[in-house]
């Protein structure tokens, strides 16, 4: 173990990267319940996206670790799950097996660009003050998730705002977040995994930490026919282009999967793996050979791609890098044996989901909040007296929070960034994928509202 994951190389150990592993796992646990909820609405089986959702994670983690011995772990993904339904099925009409049969498209095209280089050449493209930018605002998205899944802000009288801490699940917040806290500023080891645990079971006398209903594995994989392989029916890909007044509507769906589904994986490895080491100088060197997956951002990449065709062809959708994962690297983590460990839990909860949903949200939230704060620290490399500098660095760095998506956060950055070098006439400065990039998510932007 020591010797395929490189864990002395990688200043780790196993008992690191076992706890690693089980703190990423409870930040996200939430999806096998959520990610069926939400999918369920556009008329697949409960069952059937629940076991979807724990195997598409299972094989796109274990990839992750194993071939690209990277400690991040892959999920379906919160907003694309939402755009899945309410979007493409009830907005747009599509059913969903031609949903579905979009995501697998996408996934497609994402392992074409991932193949072909495009998506690494994007990444070292951009920047290093943008690049610093999206490593903070990953930060702050991250902790404004652990808040949101809370319930402190409050968005009822259309304005946000301070909710009045007068529910069990802010106190219960509150304890866990300062005995988190405690526990780091003490560096006692595992401290973010201990903090959930133990806001979990303070959980349970406060009637916050208490079992769900859900259906049992046998159930689920009775279910799971209905969306396994529907992709390949007469219903799916079968139909998605038969009507031709509609392929162009179809194009720009899949075109809105692919931008963000692309941008949301970058964001996520720039954010959290260069401050870490865990993309070092030396690897981003092996990136620049052109055959062959030499680099851990390489390998990183093309797991990422091929998740969301795996996830789409048993019933789910979009599967993608789970900016969650921050919380193991926050813990130690830097080997796929983290994700290893991940994969094990997932496995776990196929058959323990009643136990795995009592986990609440008010138990994991402090440790999004303080990881949000420890990633922080990218922000001190950007010049922000430097207008130039500080104006696209804003928009990357803190966009990604107020518009809940990190490939928004991203979109802002490129494009103030390059109307700053054309007002500037320093055009020529920007990179041609910066050009591009910026363009097409302006088209995104355009065909969304057009939609």
């Amino acid at each position: 173990m020591q010797k395929f994951f490189k864990l002395k190389e990688n200043g780790t150990t196993v008992s690191t990267e076992i706890i690693a592993g089980i703190t990423t796992f409870f930040t996200m646990a939430y999806i096998i319940a959520v990610n069926p909820s939400i999918l369920s609405q556009s008329g697949m089986e409960w069952g059937a996206v629940f076991l979807a959702t724990i195997i598409s994670s299972i094989i796109g983690t274990l990839v992750m670790g194993l071939f690209a011995n990277v400690p991040y772990a892959q999920a379906p993904g919160m907003g694309l799950n939402a755009f899945f339904v309410y979007t493409v099925c009830f907005g747009l009409g599509f059913t969903w097996q031609q949903a579905l049969s979009m995501v697998f498209i996408c996934g497609l095209v994402n392992i074409i660009i991932t193949v072909t280089k495009i998506r690494k050449h994007i990444i070292k493209a951009i920047p290093s003050s943008l690049q610093n930018a999206i490593g903070g605002g990953i930060g702050i998205f991250i902790a404004y998730i652990g808040v949101l899944n809370v319930g402190i802000v409050n968005f009822d009288a259309g304005v946000p705002a301070l909710a009045t801490l007068n529910q069990p699940a802010f106190w219960l917040f509150i304890i866990g977040l300062v005995l988190t806290v405690v526990l780091l500023v003490l560096k006692v080891k595992g401290a973010i995994l201990i903090g959930i645990i133990v806001t979990t079971i303070i959980g349970i006398p406060m009637g916050l930490t208490a079992t769900a209903d859900t259906v049992s594995f046998s159930e689920a994989c009775a279910a799971l026919p209905t969306t396994f392989g529907a992709i390949f029916t007469s219903e799916g890909l079968g139909s998605l282009f038969s009507d031709a007044a509609k392929i162009p509507l179809v194009l720009v769906t899949i075109f809105a999967f692919s931008l963000t589904d692309t941008f949301d994986t970058i964001g996520t490895f720039i954010g959290t793996g260069r401050r870490s080491g865990i993309f070092s100088e030396e690897d981003e060197k092996a990136m620049e050979s052109s055959a062959g997956f030499k680099s851990k951002m390489d390998r990183a990449l093309f797991a990422d791609a091929i998740a969301t065709s795996i996830g789409s062809i048993f019933g789910t959708s979009n599967t993608t890098t789970y900016v969650e994962s921050a919380a193991g690297i926050g813990a130690g983590g830097r080997t796929g044996l983290t994700s290893v460990v991940v994969v094990i839990c997932f496995a776990l909860s196929a058959f323990l989901a009643t136990f795995v949903s009592a986990i609440p949200s008010a138990a994991t939230a402090p440790a999004l909040v303080l990881v949000g704060v420890m990633m922080l620290s990218s922000f001190r490399d950007i010049e922000w007296t430097d207008l130039d500098t500080a104006i696209p660095a804003f928009f990357a760095g803190v966009f990604m929070a107020l518009c809940y998506s990190i490939s928004y956060g991203i979109a802002t950055g490129f494009i103030f960034y390059c109307i700053v070098k054309i007002f500037k006439k320093e055009a020529k400065e920007i990179h041609p994928i910066l050009w591009v990039s910026a363009l097409l998510f302006i088209l995104n932007f355009v065909l969304l509202a057009i939609i």
